[in-house]
Parts: structure tokens; C-alpha cells; sequence
């Protein structure tokens, strides 16, 4: 699966990427399809994976290649791993943030699977003029 996202972001060929996931014929392992997309547009960092990946996960949905559930579980997985994806991403949190709203823009997720999306609370330092109160900021 990791080799059919990375030949579809070089050549940019969505109905190929879509006839390779249908040719695998594991319509109950989609989710990992999700998954790994999305943790290959956390690690690119750039804003053509980022854009490609909504691309692609759009048309997938849209056809009904990935199902509701499998896209949700796909989401959800990354959800749950996404501290120990921070460690080697430091700015996951923020990319995800955007990539789940843009989601939800998009009519790929729902309201309920956007908001479940984790935000990570990060405390700043404390400077004399904050009268040695801990803030927290979302990013």
C-alpha cells in the first residue's frame, strides 16, 4: 500500500491508484490504505502530498472504494498513534489538525470524526511579566 501512495504521488494518477486498491481485493484492510496515507502527508510535510492525499481520499470515498468505516478507522488509527508520530514529526499535531479539517471541508469525514481529532496542549515558558502562571496554547 505504501508503494501504490508513493507511485501515485509521483505520477499523480488517481484512476490507476484507485484500479491497484481495487486489485488488491482487501476491502476490510482499507483502513491501513487510510493510515498510511495520512502518516505519509505528516512525514512529507509538504503541501503537494497534502493536497494530493485529500485528493485521493476524496475520489476514493466518493466511488465508495473506501467505505465510511474503513476511512473512520483509518482516521482513528492515526488518532491513536499520533504522540509517537509527534516524536519523529515534531509538527504532526499542527499538520494533522489541518489535514482532518480540510477533511471535513472536503466531505471526506464527519463532524463527530473531526472533532475527535487530538490537539496537543503545549505549555510556554513562563516570563517574568506572566506572574509565574503556566499558559497553555493549542497549535
Amino acid at each position: 500500500m505504501n508503494l501504490l501512495l508513493k507511485e501515485y504521488i509521483l505520477s499523480g494518477d488517481g484512476k490507476e491508484a484507485e484500479r491497484c486498491l481495487r486489485d488488491l481485493e482487501v476491502p476490510h484492510f482499507h483502513h491501513e490504505f487510510v493510515y498510511e496515507a495520512i502518516v505519509m502527508v505528516l512525514e512529507s510535510r509538504g503541501e503537494k502530498t497534502f493536497k494530493m492525499v485529500l485528493q485521493l481520499l476524496k475520489s476514493l470515498s466518493l466511488s465508495f472504494i473506501i467505505t465510511v468505516d474503513q476511512m473512520r478507522r483509518g482516521y482513528e488509527r492515526v488518532y491513536m498513534d499520533i504522540d509517537e508520530i509527534n516524536i519523529d514529526v515534531p509538527l504532526a499535531y499542527f499538520i494533522l489538525e489541518h489535514f482532518v479539517d480540510k477533511s471535513f471541508r472536503m466531505g471526506i469525514i464527519s463532524v463527530k470524526l473531526r472533532d475527535q481529532c487530538p490537539h496537543r496542549n503545549r505549555k510556554r515558558l513562563v516570563s517574568e511579566g506572566d506572574s509565574g502562571v503556566v499558559k497553555f496554547e493549542r497549535y
